[in-house]
């Protein structure tokens, strides 16, 4: 990925918030020559190896499921993005851009069939993401049958993570007076995105 210093994002713990709480990544490998991609929820070991692992599944009928062991893969994990209008700056000889949040996962896979590595893997899923909710759901309250009816049709992986790569382009190379004109107005604008990004922008202001 292309990183000019200004986006850099290089510390590990920010890297590994930013993947937990955006963890519906973009899983790329090459097939057949091709690049080929699955989208999936992708959780976060943080205490494995260097720069931790990342721990997945997905369907056997997914040609993912087909991958050699230790292959190399990318893994894209997506932040808010918002388009940004030169016209916001006030100022002549300014060009549109985008502003945007992005990580990229770069690590070796390596495939898990065993059914009790797997249910832990479901297990942990749930643990994560029904967290959050009032009322948690959890896979004990399952028929086994049916955990192991499911198991049946799913890989799980693993990636080791050899490099992690952060961008967060938030107009950090134009001036303090520039970023809070572009703030102002993303306020302005209607959706989920602007927002997130007016507000990312606004706190990285006042660091």
């Amino acid at each position: 990925m292309y990183v000019p210093s200004a986006f850099s994002i290089t510390d590990l713990n920010e890297l590994h918030n930013f993947i937990e709480q955006h963890s519906f990544a973009t899983l790329i490998s090459q097939k057949d020559n091709e690049p080929f991609a699955s989208h999936l929820p992708v959780l976060l070991d943080r205490n494995q190896g260097k720069q931790g692992r990342l721990i997945g599944h997905f369907a056997k009928a997914n040609p993912h499921a087909e991958m050699k062991q230790h292959q190399s893969v990318l893994t894209i994990f997506h932040g808010p993005h918002a388009y940004i209008s030169p016209t916001w700056y006030e100022d002549p000889d300014t060009v549109p851009t985008w502003n945007y949040l992005a990580v990229h996962v770069y690590g070796r896979y390596s495939q898990i069939e065993d059914p009790k590595e797997l249910k832990g893997i479901l297990e942990q899923y749930v643990d994560f993401f029904e967290a959050s909710q009032p009322a948690q759901w959890s896979i004990q309250n399952v028929d086994s049958t049916l955990i192991n009816k499911l198991l049946k049709g799913i890989f799980g992986f693993t990636i080791e993570i050899d490099r992690i790569e952060g961008k967060f382009k938030l107009n950090q190379n134009h001036s303090v007076e520039r970023q809070k004109k572009v703030i102002n107005h993303l306020k302005k604008q209607r959706g989920d995105n602007p927002q997130a990004i007016a507000s990312l922008m606004l706190a990285q202001l006042s660091d």
